[in-house]
């Protein structure tokens, strides 16, 4: 059996190392390129880019046990690497590899370590400088037979995964199909380990837990064919009992827990399969279905929906609607990454004017709706914060389309039951004169509810629409949903 010598140097960066032998494989080019794109493909996902494991190839026909996994200083370390020619020192390649599109974003693993690791045989040839490059000495071709795969790790369970998906993906390409040769690690203080570690995983599932959460009445027999169906071995525990065992072999290492086995079965017995049904406990809460039910209204006189952001500049939510910041409104983000979403929005209005703006090509009249939330700071709640349901909708034509808002308020009022009613009644709604900066004075109104002011709609004020560059009147209707719950 090969030996790989672990020296006690690599617990300073990267301690650990597992190693296999695939013999007698049988390469041509589809086999060669499928070997390369799985190594990439577990370097990008399970490996996170090469962090936690890094995987180098070998043709072992080059090369002579026992092997050494060691951890020297950069100048010490000194191999020609894959793809070139000449001798490079290992802080000369981090220097030579930044340039390099595809390397560069592996060498701040190491670049800053006072020692890197490194993978020696017999005769001090240079197998790998995990995890940037293999030594070209020992590189892969399509006439190779005997492959050395050794993972470098600084997990070792991701290490054995990596190093089980490999072996057992490609040990069918072997002379002798699916034989793996092990290897032994001897640790720095004389432990021995043989790697790899193929051995099945053992769980017991109870059968009431994969039918109650699939929600298909599946018998123990049934559930154990679509298992092996799978590819995952299963059988009845005991005599008429209702627990199944399982047995994960390790090329399913993403089976960890019996919520795995059930989706397996889930997936043999076939989703579509399935019927559909909707969980007791799992009810919309009161608002939410208050706000479809306002969106289909509202969609059915002629308005198409919009979603905007609930991040905005302080600009746009204060002095481009004439607004002035008095500090006891809006929530403001601590960090922002961009001057476009400094504070929550207080108001629907800021989004629905930039979506006009973006769109004034368009053809008029355009007619937008939203209904979403709007966030105020109350020094009653815990978190120093409420969110408030709004509605907003926003009339962009020539003509002037405040009758066509108004007549919007009392159709939203009327499917809410809400009748008009005289002012000063608490009975219904009525409208009263207002003065907000962002409408044309005189010509808006603030409704009232119960006593409350729950909204406001009138005409855009001219310097409100040339800070959102939008060229042609319109009319805006702000209402607080929530009052109605």
């Amino acid at each position: 059996m090969l030996k790989m010598q672990v020296k006690k140097e690599t617990s300073l960066i990267r301690p650990f190392v597992v190693c296999a032998v695939l013999r007698g494989i049988a390469f041509d080019e589809a086999r060669y390129n499928s070997f390369i794109d799985l190594q990439d493909k577990l370097h990008q996902n399970i490996c996170r880019k090469r962090t936690l494991v890094a995987i180098g190839t070998h043709d072992l026909d080059t090369l002579q046990g026992p092997f050494t996994y060691e951890a020297l200083p950069p100048p010490e370390i000194n191999f020609v690497p894959l793809k070139q020619v000449k001798h490079f020192r290992a802080d000369e390649l981090m220097e030579f590899y930044k340039s390099d599109l595809k390397l560069k974003k592996f060498l701040h693993i190491i670049e800053k370590s006072k020692v890197f690791p490194v993978i020696y045989d017999r005769n001090r040839t240079v197998l790998s400088l995990p995890p940037i490059i293999n030594g070209a000495h020992s590189a892969i071709t399509l006439k190779t037979k005997n492959v050395f795969i050794e993972c470098t790790a600084t997990d070792l369970t991701k290490a054995k995964i990596v190093l089980n998906t490999m072996v057992t993906t490609f040990s069918a390409y072997c002379e002798r199909k699916f034989e793996v040769e092990p290897v032994e690690v001897i640790s720095f203080d004389g432990n021995s380990s043989v790697y790899p570690d193929l051995s099945e995983y053992n769980m017991e599932v109870p059968l009431s837990y994969i039918t109650g959460s699939i929600g298909v009445p599946l018998e123990v027999d049934e559930v154990t064919s679509l298992l092996n169906r799978m590819q995952v071995h299963a059988e009845q525990a005991g005599l008429g009992g209702n627990n199944i065992n399982v047995s994960v072999p390790p090329t399913r290492s993403d089976i960890l827990h019996p919520c795995d086995v059930m989706e397996d079965v889930a997936i043999a017995y076939g989703y579509n399969n399935i019927p559909k049904r909707k969980l007791s406990s799992l009810k919309p809460l009161p608002l939410n279905q208050l706000s479809d039910l306002i969106r289909y209204e509202i969609a059915m006189n002629g308005f198409a929906e919009v979603l905007t952001w609930i991040l905005c500049s302080k600009k746009e939510n204060f002095e481009m609607l004439n607004r002035k910041d008095d500090k006891t409104t809006a929530v403001v983000i601590g960090n922002p990454r961009s001057s476009d979403f400094e504070v929550v929005r207080t108001s629907l209005m800021p989004g629905m004017l930039k979506t006009v703006g973006h769109n004034k090509d368009h053809p008029k009249p355009i007619k937008i709706f939203e209904v979403g939330d709007v966030v105020l700071l109350d020094e009653k709640k815990d978190v120093g914060a409420s969110n408030r349901r709004l509605l907003a909708a926003l009339y962009c034509g020539a003509n002037s389309g405040f009758e066509l808002i108004h007549s919007l308020v009392d159709k939203i009022m009327e499917v809410m039951g809400t009748p008009f009613v005289p002012v000063g009644n608490s009975a219904g709604y009525y409208i009263e004169l207002s003065d907000e900066p962002e409408f044309l004075s005189g010509r808006q109104a603030k409704i009232i509810y119960k006593g409350r002011r729950i909204g406001i709609f009138g005409i855009v004020h001219p310097e409100v629409l040339n800070n959102f560059d939008i060229p042609d009147p319109c009319t805006f209707l702000e209402l607080d949903i929530e009052n109605f719950l």
